[in-house]
């Protein structure tokens, strides 16, 4: 698969005009085409809906695109329930799925309509006093435990995850809320991140789908709706070839029909829950090189570091990176491609084959739609970047502005050492 900016080299140039680099890049046209094809992926199922993962991309010009996309939000913290909140969002069309949640955070959530997804049985005493009672319609988590596995490959270890209730306690679980006052359920369950395969979500909803078969039977609730939650990733690297949603949403049927129809449970919604999957494609990093160093390695040093973009630092994670105006030319320079913190982590590529790279050239740091700007942070006191939408009409539109100095101290609250600057 060829990996090819959405933006061209003369756009960028007209936007560094008013907007300096470093800066994320969304592409209006690409989120919508998205989100328009995961729908007809599932449009099998009447009761399907979207719940975009806030926390990839918490952006409320976003989720407002989103929103007229007819997705809803899938939230864990106060913030994001305010955000989807101030978006238009509310009802069952915001979920709240958090784990070792604060006070306050379930009546939040209660209050805009939200569907609370419970992370744990002991949560259920939590609901009940912050609410004065539980709520009709509720959703617990689910972590069956052990190996996830595909065939004979193993995805993730869902056992070592700190989400979600064993089934012992999730059988628990349903029998108090119903005796509670519950009268519509819903099962959730993140068992593997970021998979590049048609396989998961059906694997994935055949565990799902017979663990609620097995709740109705033996505990007598009604399963309104099943989440599967996120999982579905992206080929960050060119070799990868990209999930095929339509056979991902076919798959699912397949197995709903197997299981949940015979069992007289036809009328479950499915729920989706992807961050990733659906805007991390849609963004870009846009930075420009500054300096070149000429030791034991080559190194490329950019105007952006790892509080713009924290997942190759963390996690070693590939992104793909394009020199504009040089993406015929060939990849015959061997560079290490760096920010400017003071850890020796701080790299977007390692031993990368570029063309040849000069003080000046712009490069496109591919897929930072999704767990981009949102893990952003401000070590060496470095300041995140702003925001911009590619609109599709071609204009563009600022929807975070960079941060600046003083938004750096304006926690400093009466601080006199600092009066010169705020």
């Amino acid at each position: 698969m060829e990996k090819k900016p959405f933006v061209t080299k003369e756009q960028l140039e007209e936007i560094i005009k008013q907007h300096p680099t470093p800066f994320h890049l969304y592409d209006e046209k690409g989120i919508r085409e998205n989100a328009a094809r995961l729908a007809e992926a599932f449009a099998w199922n009447k009761g399907y809906r979207e719940y975009f993962a806030v926390k990839a991309t918490p952006n409320p010009y976003l989720l407002k695109i989103l929103k007229e996309c007819g997705c809803g939000t899938d939230c864990s913290s106060a913030t994001e329930l305010m955000l989807s909140d101030a978006v238009g969002l509310s009802g069952h069309e915001i979920m709240f799925s958090s784990n070792d949640t604060p006070e306050g955070e379930f009546k939040l959530a209660d209050d805009l309509g939200g569907i609370i997804n419970l992370d744990d049985i002991t949560h259920i005493p939590w609901v009940e006093r912050e609410l004065g009672r539980i709520p009709e319609t509720i959703s617990c988590r689910y972590n069956p435990g052990g190996l996830f596995q595909i065939s004979n490959s193993i995805m993730d270890n869902p056992g070592d995850a700190k989400y979600g209730m064993t089934t012992e306690q999730m059988f628990e679980a349903f029998r108090i809320l119903k005796s509670k006052g519950a009268r519509e359920f819903g099962i959730h369950a993140f068992l593997a991140s970021n998979t590049v395969t048609n396989e998961y979500y059906p694997v994935l909803a055949k565990i799902l789908f017979e663990v609620a078969v097995r709740l109705h039977e033996e505990t007598g609730v009604h399963i309104g709706f099943i989440n599967l939650s996120g999982g579905i990733g992206v080929p960050y690297r060119p070799d990868q070839e990209p999930n095929d949603i339509m056979a991902i949403g076919e798959g699912v049927r397949k197995v709903y029909e197997e299981v949940l129809v015979p069992a007289g449970m036809g009328d479950v919604a499915i729920y989706t829950e992807l961050g990733r999957f659906m805007l991390a494609p849609y963004g870009c990093l846009v930075s420009k090189v500054i300096h070149e160093k000429h030791t034991h390695k080559e190194y490329i040093g950019l105007d952006a570091c790892a509080v713009n973009l924290m997942r190759p630092a963390m996690y070693g994670a590939y992104h793909h990176i394009t020199v504009m105006g040089k993406e015929e030319k060939p990849c015959d320079h061997k560079y290490d491609v760096v920010g400017s913190l003071c850890e020796n982590n701080d790299k977007f590529a390692i031993d990368r084959m570029l063309p040849e790279i000069e003080i000046g050239d712009l490069l496109v740091i591919h897929d930072t739609g999704a767990h981009g700007f949102s893990m952003g942070y401000n070590y060496n006191g470095k300041l995140r970047s702003a925001e911009l939408l590619l609109k599709e009409d071609q204009t563009v539109q600022q929807i975070r502005r960079a941060e600046t100095p003083q938004d750096y101290f304006a926690t400093l609250d009466g601080c006199e050492m600092m009066k010169k600057y705020l």
